[in-house]
């Protein structure tokens, strides 16, 4: 599909043709540029959704318990891919970084593979306490644990 975009904008600029203005000559050629493999499909895909798509809820993060904005949305693995985790939760991006600041992926995948375990711990109750005064929105860089960092 490529390689026919390509030729396609060789045989335009070639004929020179007056019936095409430049500006839908470049939105033709970019249509055909960007329609490749996956990435035609998941056009088509999103296409389909925003002409069909009914109003969703905003889900609600189930560590802090705060809507989730679109851009805030991270998926976390209760037990993690290198320990041959499928499952996820959509948390917050600050809650989901948090997690991993705090633990290792091997204590994540041991003690620490749902939702009421982490919960309960300490270290994260701190943070959940702070971070349910933010505004949903809310991002800010996160810092290792001393404890991770002299592993």
């Amino acid at each position: 599909m490529k390689g026919e975009a390509q030729a396609f904008r060789s045989t335009l600029r070639v004929n020179n043709d007056p019936s095409i203005c430049p500006s839908s000559l470049y939105d033709l050629t970019r249509e055909i540029s960007i329609m490749v493999g996956r990435i035609k499909t998941k056009l088509r895909q999103v296409r389909f959704d925003a002409n069909t798509a009914q109003p969703t809820l905003t889900p609600v993060c189930p560590l802090c318990g705060r809507e989730i904005p679109l851009a805030q949305r991270d998926a976390h693995h209760l037990t993690p891919k290198s320990h041959g985790g499928k499952a996820t939760e959509t948390l917050h991006r600050i809650c989901h970084r948090q997690i991993h600041a705090l633990f290792t992926e091997a204590e994540l995948a041991r003690n620490l593979n749902t939702m009421e375990a982490l919960r309960t711990q300490r270290e994260l109750m701190a943070f959940i306490r702070w971070v349910r005064t933010k505004p949903n929105d809310f991002f800010e860089k996160t810092r290792k644990s001393q404890r991770l960092k002299s592993m």
